[in-house]
């Protein structure tokens, strides 16, 4: 539990002005050939019909206590409600809202989970409270006219990566009630500058020397791909910064591509090698508030970080200002994927110039 004031708080996220970070300018390859959508590659209902996915999930006890919390410790929001959870899983979300005193569910997904689903409905004597539907959202019906409550874990890797809250926010467009609630119902984003040098070299070396062989050429073959992995604390050597901020009972689909400016400052001499990057959610219409948090400096979770690394590190001197803009948007081809472009600077007050690292990522 935690004090209102910091989940009612305006981040100060601003967007990019830098010239060629507009979403419409080349993300760093051939968009002319590689924007043709492949509908093909929507694997992503197949990878969550497979039970080893929602296992880690549901021991992510971050995640899922977070969620309990916010609906057990809330029986005042949920009384007599009806309630829809977008992308179920194994039905454990629609299960705490029952506890919390939901008057019905409508537990929606559209992977095979949702066979299993409904046996652990049933076997937690909660099939009269509960109705599991198969399909997708954008495609189902309920049965019932509106909603009062929409649940949902539709969070990825770097927040936006598969494409879940479109579906959310279809839902709430069309069967959420005016003033319904949304858990959560608010997402920021930040960033703060790594080094990880060590790590780079080795990862770069490694190639040059494979059981004898020599691989050079697969040293690039994967250098557009950020890292999801969890980040030492020691690492990091700037202030974090927010740079990105979803009011999910407010936005839309179209704003879920975005391009944004930040500014951190140096804690101490070192490289900077990229960014590592993690979000908070918050669920703010709770009397008792919660806030799931995937930071380096809070318990871990299965969503990990993000960390966007340059080709090369960049000095920076303690106390110094780093500017810089980050973008990202839907994969044309993939919309499940994004794109994401990243750009830091400093000012040497030797040569009076700006010394820049950019790059552009692929997350897949």
């Amino acid at each position: 539990m935690e004090n209102k004031k910091d989940f009612t708080k305006k981040f100060d996220v601003k967007p990019s002005t830098e010239a060629g970070f507009s979403l419409d300018t080349n993300f760093g390859y051939n968009e002319k050939t590689a924007y043709e959508r492949d509908e093909k590659l929507d694997y992503y209902f197949e990878s969550y019909s497979h039970f080893g996915i929602h296992e880690e999930m549901l021991k992510d006890e971050v995640r899922t206590f977070a969620y309990m919390r916010s609906m057990v410790r809330n029986k005042h929001l949920f009384k007599d409600k009806i309630v829809m959870d977008v992308g179920c899983g194994t039905g454990i979300l629609s299960m705490f809202a029952v506890e919390a005193g939901a008057k019905h569910v409508y537990a929606v997904d559209m992977a095979n989970i949702l066979d299993k689903a409904k046996c652990i409905v049933e076997e937690n004597g909660m099939s009269d409270k509960i109705t599991c539907i198969k399909g997708k959202i954008e495609e189902i019906e309920i049965g019932h006219e509106k909603v009062d409550i929409i649940i949902s874990e539709w969070m990825g890797y770097f927040l936006l990566y598969e494409g879940m809250l479109d579906s959310v926010i279809y839902a709430r467009d069309k069967w959420l009630v005016p003033d319904g609630l949304i858990f959560p119902d608010r997402v920021v984003m930040f960033l703060a500058g790594v080094e990880d040098e060590k790590y780079l070299c080795e990862k770069d070396d490694y190639w040059d020397n494979v059981y004898g062989y020599k691989m050079s050429c697969a040293k690039n073959q994967n250098k557009n791909d950020p890292l999801v992995d969890t980040i030492n604390t020691a690492q990091i050597n700037t202030t974090p910064c927010p740079f990105y901020e979803i009011d999910i009972k407010k936005t839309t689909i179209e704003e879920l591509n975005f391009a944004s400016c930040f500014e951190v400052k140096a804690t101490r001499d070192d490289t900077l090698s990229g960014f590592v990057t993690w979000f908070e959610c918050y669920f703010t219409d709770c009397h008792l508030l919660e806030r799931l948090d995937t930071s380096p400096y809070g318990k871990y979770t299965h969503w990990k970080q993000t960390v966007f690394y340059f080709d090369s590190g960049l000095l920076i001197n303690n106390g110094e200002t780093i500017t810089g803009n980050i973008a990202a948007r839907k994969n044309k081809r993939n919309p499940r994927q994004l794109d994401v472009k990243l750009w830091a600077g400093v000012y040497d007050k030797r040569s009076k110039n700006r010394i820049t690292r950019d790059k552009f990522f692929i997350m897949r």
